[in-house]
């Protein structure tokens, strides 16, 4: 824009006839305009309209003059005169001025610009200079045409006026579009808008390292044992060798129930419903020992297998056990005769077993690669001998059973290590529900009381604890610590911490089921619940 401003004061400059359009108004008109606004003043502008035009002549004259004159010294000199010497001989004005003189203040650079101001510098690339010098030579200052525009200046000014303005940014292709269901986290810096429920994050915090870590030296490394119980009563059952402890987790403290003589050793322990302190333990001489571990004595000794029992589970006042013979024997702790029941279930060892929390239905699983579902006896508490369904899908031994607590019928089942599969069954149905390829020896799978997730304990080669979701199987978290495989799981009573043994004889504990602060936690009763036993005073 600077070469039509220099053009444009070069016109103005060569204009001897026009106008003035710029610079102060003339004493005259001031005066005129002072009379118009001041009637006393009428006088002196009768002497002033008397003067001779010839002197107005005159004085235009030398005006035009002193223009041509400017104009020639403006062609002659090629370059500005620098800001320095148009300085010089220059004085501040001053504020006293007389009443006959103009009072603007000569035009100058300096003063266009305030001090301490940033100067506009236009970009030209963004600059339409076609549009701008069509619009400029469209009208003169005073907004009357100058002269008439030819058809082909017209088209122009049609096409340049309706271009739109270019944008300073822009992107030649769009984004790709948000997978379906993606929510942007970001979204609440630019928006804030109220964000619907579904989209509040409802992840929780599941620490990866364990809260606490117990030696558990001597413990047997065997896939085929259950050698870990937890008891409503917040007890915890450890066999070690040949040797059974407990532990208190409430106040810490440690104490030894029972140590087997010769070269026996314990294949299974299991605590009695209902939060009482008899303690069931399977051994490897084929027998089944009732322990009472408040008056650490044993009340008694039930056999009927052949061979180590390696699985116990309860049911009311029925415990039902599982050896490597293959038989399933029921056993009523009340009664001097207590084998009320006793069959053939698998063809291998028994390595498996875990009654229903209705007590409807006995799952049982064995190194035969079967799992077994039996139904309970009518008016009793131990299951037919004929099973209700026999699944073969598994292909290894299948160890880890659980029964899901808060929906009724469900069972997950894991295999060994050719298998490593975890399977959801429904048994109300005989349906195969959910399977997932764990791609690790499936241990012990142990179900949340507060979550729609399961934890399963693998063994080689990860030797870790997983995390699933119910029903989906997708994982949730994976616990990594110990260095040998992980054999047995064990949930606390208040259901937020899950306890692994593992083969490297160490216990961890694991808050991987903690409840959300903001929710108000009902109170527990820390007291532990008299037995079922105790209650009836049913041993003999």
């Amino acid at each position: 824009m600077a070469q039509f401003n220099y053009l444009n004061e070069l016109n103005s400059l060569a204009t001897i006839d026009g106008p003035i359009t710029r610079g102060p108004l003339q004493r005259w008109i001031k005066k005129s305009n002072n009379e118009n606004l001041n009637p006393s003043l009428s006088t002196s502008f009768k002497n002033i309209s008397n003067i001779n035009l010839s002197s107005c002549n005159q004085s235009m004259q030398k005006l035009s003059v002193s223009s041509n004159q400017s104009y020639n010294n403006v062609l002659s000199n090629n370059k500005t005169p620098p800001r320095n010497e148009n300085k010089k001989g220059k004085k501040t004005p001053s504020k006293n001025k007389s009443p006959g003189r103009s009072t603007t203040p000569t035009p100058n650079k300096a003063s266009k610009t305030p001090n301490k101001a940033d100067r506009f510098i236009p970009s030209r690339s963004n600059s339409n200079f076609d549009l701008c010098h069509y619009m400029l030579s469209r009208e003169d200052d005073k907004g009357e045409e100058i002269v008439a525009q030819t058809a082909a200046s017209e088209a122009i000014g049609r096409a340049l006026t309706d271009t739109e303005p270019g944008r300073l940014l822009q992107y030649t292709c769009k984004a790709p579009a948000a997978p379906e269901g993606y929510q942007n986290r970001l979204r609440v810096v630019y928006s804030q808008a109220k964000v619907p429920s579904t989209v509040k994050n409802t992840t929780r915090y599941i620490p990866q390292a364990p809260d606490r870590i117990l030696d558990a030296p001597d413990i047997l490394d065997d896939y085929y044992l259950n050698l870990v119980d937890w008891s409503a009563s917040n007890i915890l059952a450890v066999a070690l060798g040949n040797s059974v402890y407990l532990w208190n987790a409430g106040t810490g403290q440690i104490e030894q129930l029972l140590t087997l003589e010769g070269s026996e050793t314990v294949c299974s322990v299991a605590w009695v419903q209902g939060g009482g302190s008899h303690l069931a333990v399977g051994t490897s001489a084929a027998t089944v020992e009732l322990w009472d571990c408040e008056k650490i004595k044993r009340l008694r000794i039930m056999d009927g297998h052949t061979g180590r029992v390696g699985s116990l589970a309860w049911n009311l006042y029925v415990v039902s056990s599982g050896a490597r013979d293959g038989n399933i024997v029921h056993h009523d702790v009340r009664q001097r005769d207590h084998a009320v029941a006793s069959f053939a279930a698998h063809t291998q060892e028994i390595c498996g077993l875990k009654w229903s929390p209705d007590g409807k239905y006995l799952a049982s699983g064995g190194n035969d690669n079967l799992l077994n579902i039996w139904p309970v006896n009518q008016a009793q508490h131990y299951s037919q001998p004929q099973h209700l369904y026999s699944f073969n899908q598994h292909l290894a031994a299948v160890k880890g059973l659980a029964w899901c607590p808060w929906s009724a019928g469900i069972l997950a089942s894991g295999g060994g290590t050719a298998d490593r599969t975890i399977r959801i069954w429904n048994v109300n149905t005989g349906s195969n529900v959910n399977t997932v390829d764990t791609k690790s020896q499936v241990c012990s799978i142990v179900w949340s009381t507060h979550y729609k997730e399961l934890v399963s304990g693998h063994g080689y080669a990860h030797n870790q604890l997983v995390l699933w979701k119910y029903p989906a199987l997708t994982r949730v978290a994976e616990l990594s610590g110990h260095v040998a495989r992980v054999l047995h799981l064990a949930l606390s009573p208040d259901g937020t911490t899950v306890l692994s043994a593992g083969a490297d004889e160490t216990l961890r504990l694991w808050k991987c089921f903690m409840l959300d602060p903001s929710k108000k936690k009902e109170p527990t009763d820390t007291k532990a619940a008299k037995s079922l036993l105790n209650m009836n005073a049913l041993i003999r």
